[in-house]
């Protein structure tokens, strides 16, 4: 099944939902450092969080795995989420948050049609930070099929092409 084109029956992406250990942990990742809202709470046991006013993107829960560890190495299971951004500015200010949190990048690529960022969440759940390029820039073959690639993202020029911002001082 392919699909090329988005027609009204096409699927989309609605939410990925997770098992967490740590509910509050969780939360404030997914928050704090990556800029999601807490839509809604259900006690100690689940979460929901979303952007732009979405009921949700994420779902948080620690249903089956309250204190629970990661899956070890070489199991099946999710590999990664991967959350797209508007701007290459906006995936700088991200980028920022991630390392102002103390969060380790686990790599960095440029893809041809997209630049990406790789971290991980507090249960070692694969997240990328993404942001697309212009579908009229993505690097095809021959024949008009896409040819991505996986080159190094260079983050210090990244920050650099995108410097912070501070807000102006209040006039009081």
């Amino acid at each position: 099944m392919t699909f090329a084109t988005q027609t009204p029956h096409s699927p989309r992406v609605g939410h990925v939902h997770l098992r967490v250990a740590d509910l509050d942990r969780a939360i404030t990742f997914y928050s704090d450092v990556l800029g999601f809202e807490l839509t809604q709470r259900y006690g100690t046991e689940a979460a929901f969080l979303g952007a732009g006013g979405y009921h949700h993107h994420i779902g948080l829960n620690t249903w089956q795995s309250r204190g629970g560890t990661p899956a070890p190495a070489g199991h099946t299971g999710l590999f990664h989420t991967a959350f797209v951004f508007e701007t290459r500015a906006d995936l700088a200010a991200r980028l920022r948050e991630v390392l102002a949190a103390g969060i380790a990048i686990d790599g960095a690529a440029d893809h041809g049609v997209s630049e990406a960022i790789y971290i991980r969440d507090p249960d070692q759940n694969g997240v990328e930070l993404y942001v697309d390029r212009d579908p009229a820039d993505w690097p095809r073959n021959a024949d008009g099929s896409l040819a991505m690639i996986t080159a190094p993202l260079d983050l210090d020029a990244l920050l650099a092409a995108h410097p912070a911002t501070s807000p102006e001082p209040s006039q009081n």
